[in-house]
């Protein structure tokens, strides 16, 4: 057929077309010439990385850029996908096909998203690619790693990088530069700040000083790389809820630690939990000795096998690893480094040097990945069959048995949050481990009790936060050695070795009754879980009056225990009081008990002298350069995003300046306080105010005057003849192993509660503490109050040095003090920890608004 004009201009416009296409995909900028300056030369604000990751998202054909949430202060959270010229526009399919390989599919979950058993089969086929996710820059003053991320970025897309496009053809490479920008900028803007016109390498100039609270840790000052499985935090959320949507194969978290140190990367240290697959271990090796080859032809310090560990369960390389990934962890020299410091070998560390090694470890992992592709699946695939069809650990189901709808409303959240499969009730009386009493009991399991069955795609997941005790095969381990979830919630549980398949998927408890038109004497509301606390806050704020009960009383045919709260039309003299309490009630989906009369048919009525009113108080929290900003930031978070109560935050260093008679309750969080103000403190306290001192705060009113806390003292063995005693001779290769002799990373011991006292109302007559010391005090004079004390036998699980072990027994960890008008609180330990202690809130919430009243 002849060739026409027309034909001919056709076939030009298509040549034509086709040059332009592929001169402006050989034109993406790379991030210096975007910038406008050398990565290293500056730290990028956080809004330029955005920039970037948008400008490559709308000139490369092979990306698709998700912001998948924002940050407490509105910065966006964002996930670049990246893949082949054949796999870019079917994401979605290999995104659902990866879940069938888990035997699993998506299921709307509120308004998160879990799992569910997959009815669909799913294949490993020859073009099946692997997911390798890069996670960057969890620690906001750990910066190298988000500069890296754009460069990764750019070789990632590069149309003239061959080598990088063979490895796309099977791999889908995913990037979040950033998982915590508020930590970021906080960090940057401080360095940005206070350098000179060059960067001063002097280790001791200012720029290398970050002041309180540092960049580490995210706007309400958690750390979020201690969040994974809790997800207390709104960006890890965000970021859990999208990666639980594709669970990759393979996740890197980057990191940097102290500048001196060289740089980290997998294999990991001791201890590796148990759970761990020999291809999880296996897999770690092989890419540590990819890295390891780039790092030794460029003269690179490394090291591996050292320091960071395979345990806890909320990193970003463990929770990863319990979700069918290979988890890692590398970490750069560089945490307060600035531009450039100097070492102490007298080596200058540059941000450029950081960057390229991150860089070299990034582009070393992706050319891993996609040479085991295959191998990679396959194990994923392996280690999901394993899990529904024997899945690990002596428990095959769990019981959690349901004294207290709240509570197990909020442990059935977060199992959601974690796509673990449970339902409710069972017809069996089973026979299994009670986490109370640590005896093999039986149990008549009742409709509404949570089940757990561990034949289940996340069985692993499941026993390492459920199983009783975690088996910690080294001791010296980088993080807390307990954390089991019916302990953190302060459930009785039970480990049954049998198989049982819950009743039903539902919680079978009828909504609160809607109260119409109703005038009643007074209001009745149960004071166990921090939902309770939530709706005495929200009456508060509103200036409703509220009161509660010192014993328990049965009144309208009902029983109700101590603390239980009572909302009384005396008192509240207003024309809105019914419409009010119960539209607060309804907005909370909170129960209300109405009652008709202050005649109660056991106890003491409603006018009696144990019904106590609660005044509305007035919160000052303590913070500055003396304060753990993490345990402050635990109450700060707990006041505002929990429970919706005011709290004001105060400078340590403004204390002197303040008048303490504008607040009721001071709370002193973790910290070590140089010139503690006892004296002011204790005036205040003698006219009426509430001193809450927590952790090492408790420590700094030992031996003030006023203040009934003494350190238990090591009792001496008086026989011993000390002056002719020989000194114990010891290795020095042994000295690590002789510190954590003395050392508690976390564990949980059981203390005995007096829930007679106001500060264990709404608890049972124990509660599990999570120990992250050996502190413990003697107990409070007479006429003072021991409520939380320990005895021989109170450690439940996590490692404990002998030398610890043997000294926290037979003391007090929880005391009341009167002093004057005012009240002191010591609590020894963290009610609050990481905020994913749930049994500690209701604890701190009775130091707030019961005690002293």
């Amino acid at each position: 057929m002849p060739i026409t004009n027309m034909s001919k201009k056709i076939a030009l416009f298509f040549i034509l077309f086709i040059c332009l296409s592929n001169a402006f995909s050989q034109e993406i900028k790379s991030p210096e010439s975007f910038l406008g300056y050398k990565l290293g030369d500056q730290f990028t604000p956080h809004y330029k990385i955005v920039d970037y990751f948008k400008y490559v998202a709308s000139v490369s054909k092979n990306v698709k850029l998700q912001q998948y949430g924002t940050t407490n202060e509105g910065r966006p959270l964002l996930a670049m996908f990246i893949a082949s010229d054949e796999n870019i526009n079917r994401l979605e399919e290999i995104r659902k096909n990866n879940l069938r390989l888990a035997g699993l599919e998506e299921v709307a979950v509120n308004s998160g998203s879990s799992s569910h058993v997959s009815t669909a089969t799913a294949t490993i086929s020859p073009n099946t690619p692997v997911i390798c996710w890069l996670s960057y820059n969890v620690h906001g003053n750990e910066p190298a790693s988000s500069e890296t991320a754009m460069l990764m970025l750019y070789d990632m897309v590069n149309p003239s990088n061959t080598r990088i496009k063979g490895w796309l053809k099977n791999t889908v490479v995913v990037i979040d530069p950033c998982l915590n920008p508020d930590g970021r900028e906080r960090y940057i803007n401080f360095y940005n700040s206070v350098r000179g016109a060059t960067p001063d390498a002097n280790p001791s100039s200012r720029e290398h000083q970050e002041p309180w609270p540092g960049g580490r840790i995210n706007h309400y000052y958690f750390d979020l790389n201690r969040d994974w499985a809790w997800q207390t935090q709104k960006e890890t959320r965000y970021r859990l809820a999208l990666f639980s949507q594709w669970l990759p194969e393979v996740h890197v978290d980057y990191h940097e630690q102290g500048y001196n140190a060289p740089y980290y990367f997998a294999p990991a240290a001791e201890p590796f939990h148990k759970v761990i697959t020999a291809w999880q271990k296996e897999f770690q090796t092989i890419i540590g000795k990819n890295n390891a080859k780039y790092f030794d032809q460029n003269g690179w310090l490394y090291f591996t096998k050292q320091e960071f560990d395979l345990l806890y369960p909320s990193y970003g390389d463990t929770y990863p690893i319990y979700n069918g990934s290979i988890g890692m962890t590398y970490e750069q020299g560089g945490i307060s480094a600035g531009l450039s410091v100097l070492t102490r070998t007298g080596d200058s560390l540059t941000l450029a040097d950081r960057i390229a090694h991150h860089h070299s470890t990034g582009l070393s992992t992706v050319e891993t990945v996609s040479a085991y592709a295959p191998k990679l699946l396959e194990e994923f695939k392996k280690f999901y069959d394993n899990s529904r069809i024997n899945p690990p650990g002596e428990y095959k189901t769990y019981v959690i048995r349901n004294d207290n709808d709240d509570k197990i409303n909020a442990l059935a959240k977060l199992l959601d949050r974690n796509g673990i499969l449970y339902g409710f009730g069972l017809k069996n009386t089973i026979t299994g481990y009670n986490y109370v009493t640590r005896k093999t009991e039986q149990y008549s399991v009742t409709k509404n009790d949570l089940v757990i069955n561990a034949y289940q795609p996340k069985s692993v997941l499941l026993n390492v936060l459920l199983e009783p005790k975690t088996f910690v095969a080294d001791s010296n381990t980088y993080d807390i050695t307990a954390w089991s979830l019916p302990y953190a919630y302060g459930l009785i549980a039970y480990g049954v070795k049998e198989s049982f398949k819950p009743l039903s998927n539902g919680l079978n408890t009828p909504k609160p009754q809607a109260l119409i038109n109703t005038h009643a004497y007074a209001y009745v509301s149960a004071w166990q879980s921090v939902s309770d606390v939530r709706f005495l806050a929200a009456l508060l704020k509103k200036e409703i009056k509220v009161r509660y009960s010192e014993k328990p009383f049965e009144a309208g045919g009902k029983k109700f225990t101590a603390g239980s709260l009572l909302i009384a039309r005396a008192g509240n003299d207003r024309a809105d009081f019914d419409q009010e309490v119960i539209q607060t009630a309804t907005e909370l989906n909170h129960e209300l008990i109405p009652l008709n009369s202050g005649f109660v048919e056991k106890g003491s009525d409603l006018g009696s002298d144990v019904i106590r009113y609660i005044r509305q108080p007035k919160v000052m929290l303590v913070t500055g350069d003396a304060v753990s900003a993490e345990a402050m930031g635990e109450v700060w978070h707990f006041f505002e995003q929990q429970i919706g109560y005011p709290v004001t935050l105060i400078r340590y260093q403004d204390i002197p300046k303040i008048r303490l008679a504008d607040f009721d309750i001071a709370i002193f969080a973790d910290g070590n306080y140089d010139d503690f103000p006892s004296d002011k403190l204790q005036n205040w306290i003698h006219d009426g105010g509430k001193l809450i001192a927590i952790q090492n705060a408790v420590a700094q009113l030992v031996d003030k005057k006023g203040f009934d806390i003494r350190k238990k003292e090591e009792k001496k063995d008086d026989k011993a003849d000390t002056k002719n005693k020989i000194p114990d001779i010891k290795l020095y290769d042994d000295r690590d192993r002789d510190a954590i002799r003395a050392s508690v990373p976390g564990a949980i011991y059981k203390i005995n509660l007096d829930d007679t006292h106001p500060l264990g109302f709404g608890l049972p007559g124990w509660y599990y503490s999570i120990k992250l010391s050996d502190d413990i005090y003697d107990f409070l004079s007479d006429g003072n109050w021991n409520v939380g004390t320990v005895k021989k036998d109170a450690y439940v699980s996590g490692f404990v040095g002998q030398k610890s072990k043997d000294k926290i027994k037979d003391g007090m960890l929880l005391g009341v003090q009167s002093y004057g008008r005012g009240t002191i609180v010591y609590m020894v330990d963290d009610p609050l920890f990481r905020s994913f202690w749930e049994n500690g809130k209701l604890l701190f919430s009775n130091a707030v608004f019961m005690v002293g009243q």
